[in-house]
């Protein structure tokens, strides 16, 4: 198994996914289960541990509990964003076992791309993992081409993005979410369908598409406070306006 010896495969195409959890027993469950689907597994029992292993071997995705000792999940989450220094961001997937919807949220607000509560099943995460590494999957000519409105232009088949000609630091989530913003001009899109055709999942928490629009609008507006771009519509959902009026006044939810 990959994660009997901590090392990750370096043959073309396997991807890497680095497991951060202080329980051997959840560690080598969740390995298993990675492995098992042909990812590349490597494990590491704290924050130091992790943040060293992600420098020595970029991962193509980390699996981090929340609540490690000495040094928690949404510490190292940071830790790993900062260090990204416009390369592209490496998905997160927080673990947790607090049912309290504020730590889900800090959990997004600090740059995790998804969050799976324990006690969970390791078939779902491992769903998780697909899903969330298909989007970042080498782009095909499906891609798209590029796009732009309001000043922000977007290239989906080289994941990039730029505001009035500076490059965005966007997360997984952030970017799809800006991209489905951008095709999608003046439609009221509520959370439910932006969680089913950004997220791709047919159910889950909503807050978590309210916390990566506000993420979103801190990137994107000259005044997240004020946003004019990205508007929210009372009892509706959100409307990307692609030519905002300079006296527009929207929702911040």
């Amino acid at each position: 198994m990959a994660a009997a010896n901590n090392a990750e495969s370096t043959d073309e195409g396997v991807r890497g996914v680095l497991v951060v959890d202080d329980d051997p027993t959840v560690s080598e469950v969740v390995a298993g289960y990675l492995d098992r689907a042909g990812f590349a597994v490597r494990l590491a029992g704290d924050g130091p541990a992790a943040l060293r292993a992600a420098e020595e071997r970029r991962p193509d995705l980390v699996v981090l509990d929340l609540m490690l000792p000495g040094m928690d999940g949404l510490e190292v989450c940071r830790r790993l964003r900062a260090r990204e220094a416009g390369a592209p961001p490496v998905p997160v997937i927080m673990l947790t076992a607090r049912g309290d919807e504020d730590d889900r949220i800090l959990g997004l607000e600090v740059g995790a791309d998804d969050y799976v509560t324990k006690p969970f099943s390791p078939r779902e995460l491992v769903l998780r993992v697909q899903s969330v590494l298909r989007r970042v999957a080498p782009a095909t000519p499906a891609a798209g081409p590029r796009l732009a409105a309001a000043g922000l232009t977007l290239d989906p088949a080289g994941r990039r993005a730029a505001k009035d000609g500076k490059e965005l630091a966007l997360t997984l989530r952030e970017f799809d979410l800006l991209a489905y913003f951008l095709r999608h001009p003046g439609e009221v899109c509520d959370r439910e369908r932006l969680m089913r055709e950004v997220w791709g999942w047919d159910f889950g928490d909503l807050s978590t598409v309210t916390v990566h629009v506000r993420r979103l609008r801190g990137k994107v507006e000259d005044d997240p406070a004020s946003p004019r771009l990205i508007q929210t519509v009372w009892g509706a959902g959100y409307r990307f306006d692609a030519q905002p009026s300079p006296t527009a006044v929207a929702g911040r939810e």
